[in-house]
């Protein structure tokens, strides 16, 4: 079962679990989740509800004799989880622990948990690795980690393993253009700068320019959407051949700053797009960068899209396949 399984990096996974031979079932309340992608494109079934409800957590769980659960269901805005803390504490933490509770009620020990880069807060060291001290500078990071701490505990005492992804920058798209980003408010750096392009957008904007970095604008690591996908296929295949429950970085392991971005969307899309300079964003670190050393060595993962070109390429075609109209501008 794959919770949050019409959203951006859910429904790549499923589409690499299809791909792999399993099963699946995706469980969406289709808040930020696209049904007509995973009728159209995944093709599996799908039941439309929240991981709040036990009941019907219940109900699926032992109806579809579920051996493993892939758990993406959580908001992830990091402005408004400053905001509206509750409702992050309510959704990310409490309803995951009622979902954790159903499946260990059905006898189910096997969880693949989505959690983020969001948890270091700001690195005292680059390349981060997973001993990093965890100092998280937002309620969003502060969720999942309280997950992960949750998750530990599950270990120990009812022996539910689970193996915990935490993110860099998911970027990019389907290689094959048959699924994408697609995220309302749309936050992410690189499809905003595809919505100048398209022109769905009047201009990108850039929050500092005066950083420590080699251009002076901020440095992330962008991993492929489609690689993270496969890492989860390998978290899940370690699981079923009874590993340990582990922490893994994801990441391209190389950063790339956002005037890099921007002049290989140009590059890309063989369109201007026009940059208005701003101040810097409180709590926005120079550079993050992952390790994901551990991920290769414990899992064999080996991301296949690591150029920023294949990424915004991928993207690009995604975008303009998916917005054919010219939208208003926000």
């Amino acid at each position: 079962m794959v919770t949050g399984g019409a959203g951006y990096i859910g429904a790549h996974t499923v589409l690499a679990l299809k791909n792999s031979g399993y099963e699946v079932i995706v469980l969406d309340n289709l808040v930020h989740g696209h049904q007509d992608l995973v009728k159209n494109v995944l093709q599996v079934e799908m039941v439309v509800g929240d991981i709040s409800d036990r009941s019907l957590l219940d109900n699926l769980l032992q109806t579809f004799n579920i051996d493993a659960v892939i758990h993406f269901s959580a908001y992830a805005y990091v402005g408004e989880s400053m905001k509206e803390p509750a409702k992050y504490y309510q959704n990310n933490v409490a309803a995951t622990l009622n979902l954790l509770e159903a499946m260990l009620g059905a006898g189910i020990n096997k969880f693949i948990f989505s959690s983020t880069c969001a948890i270091y807060g700001v690195p005292d060291i680059v390349p981060i690795i997973e001993g990093h001290s965890q100092n998280p500078i937002n309620p969003y990071g502060m969720t999942k980690l309280v997950v992960e701490r949750i998750l530990n505990d599950f270990d120990i005492a009812y022996n539910l393993k689970s193996v915990c992804f935490r993110y860099f920058n998911a970027a990019g798209a389907d290689p094959e253009g048959r699924l994408g980003e697609d995220h309302n408010p749309e936050t992410h750096l690189i499809p905003l700068v595809l919505f100048t392009a398209l022109g769905i957008r009047e201009s990108i904007r850039i929050f500092g320019s005066n950083y420590p970095t080699q251009d002076g604008t901020c440095v992330r690591d962008y991993i492929h959407v489609s690689d993270l996908a496969d890492a989860h296929i390998l978290g899940l295949e370690y699981l079923l051949k009874g590993g340990k429950s582990e922490t893994f970085n994801l990441g391209n392991g190389n950063g790339f700053s956002v005037n890099e971005v921007i002049e290989t969307a140009k590059k890309v899309t063989g369109k201007e797009i026009k940059v208005v300079k701003s101040g810097r964003r409180p709590g926005d670190p120079s550079i993050l960068v992952g390790s994901a050393t551990k991920a290769k060595n414990i899992l064999g993962w080996q991301p296949q899209y690591s150029s920023l070109q294949d990424i915004i390429s991928h993207a690009w075609q995604w975008h303009q396949k998916r917005h054919t109209s010219k939208p208003q501008l926000f």
